[in-house]
């Protein structure tokens, strides 16, 4: 057990492990080197053996130092976290956000939850539903923010990925090949009358319609039950299900961008922050396709 650990020498200790150099981590401390030197040694004398072997080009970590960084890297990581949360000021609700069933489960999670760690306080109301459902609950004041998709450049906002849309199949079905194609859509759409069903007809595939809902789970469903062939974010293909190329035949649905947009008339500390946890949960994906 370590005797009295200064939180402030575990993290010179960091610096000079990272750097492998006393000079180098000065400056990146902005301290002296002979200060760094002192604060190293005072850590020696705590652990009560050497940490660093010294050489003309730097220093070596010694068996010790390498089983006390993982533990020094846990402790300042702990103490950084706890000061960012002391200064992170609560903010209090509610906020109305619209999300994609297709990231209900997937992506947009992480982002809910690291916003409820952070506050706690905050009522956070969630809507899942299409598109033209939350575009629409935006401008009747419904929402606050919005994650939509937008097929065809008309929705202005943040675009945070690109997830075309896609015709899926069944891996142990061959539904695709038959004709008329049997198809899952969503009841009353315009974006499957005029993007998905679209795609079969410019391209001369006969099809006939076995299977409507007005959820993608019931379309997902459709898909990996081999009832139908179903349009479906590529994101969000069934890992039983495969997509349709233009191999098989086949053409995309879409070119979907994934775009937050904002409600004008609302603004709060509880939207900016929720909007920031959105745009972390989708910064692996900015602008590009997401898979």
């Amino acid at each position: 057990m370590l005797p009295s650990l200064d939180s402030e020498l575990l993290r010179t200790f960091l610096v000079v492990a990272d750097a492998r150099n006393v000079t180098r981590a000065a400056e990146t401390l902005g301290r002296t080197q002979s200060a760094v030197s002192m604060q190293v040694r005072r850590l020696e004398d705590a652990a009560g053996s050497q940490l660093f072997l010294r050489g003309p080009r730097g220093v070596e970590l010694t068996a010790q130092a390498v089983r006390l960084l993982p533990y020094a890297r846990r402790v300042v990581g702990l103490l950084e976290e706890t000061q960012a949360a002391i200064r992170t000021e609560p903010i209090d609700g509610p906020v109305r956000i619209g999300i994609p069933e297709e990231y209900s489960s997937t992506i947009l999670p992480q982002a809910l939850a690291a916003f409820a760690e952070r506050h706690p306080a905050t009522e956070v109301t969630v809507m899942c539903g299409y598109s033209a459902q939350q575009l629409a609950a935006l401008d009747s004041d419904e929402l606050d923010l919005a994650v939509v998709f937008d097929w065809n450049n008309a929705t202005a906002g943040e675009v945070l990925a690109v997830d075309p849309t896609v015709w899926v199949t069944s891996r142990l079905h061959d539904r695709h090949e038959k004709r008329p194609v049997p198809i899952a859509i969503y009841w009353n759409s315009g974006w499957c009358r005029d993007f998905a069903i679209r795609s079969l007809t410019q391209h001369s595939i006969a099809y006939r319609v076995a299977y409507s809902c007005d959820t993608g789970g019931g379309l997902r469903t459709a898909a990996s039950a081999g009832l139908a062939i179903a349009p479906l974010a590529r994101s969000n293909i069934p890992p039983d299900c495969r997509e349709l190329t233009l191999d098989d035949g086949f053409p995309p649905v879409d070119s979907s961008r994934v775009v937050l947009k904002l409600n004008p008339r609302r603004s709060s500390a509880a939207i900016d922050g929720l909007a920031g946890m959105i745009r972390e949960a989708f910064s692996p994906f900015t602008g590009r396709p997401i898979g």
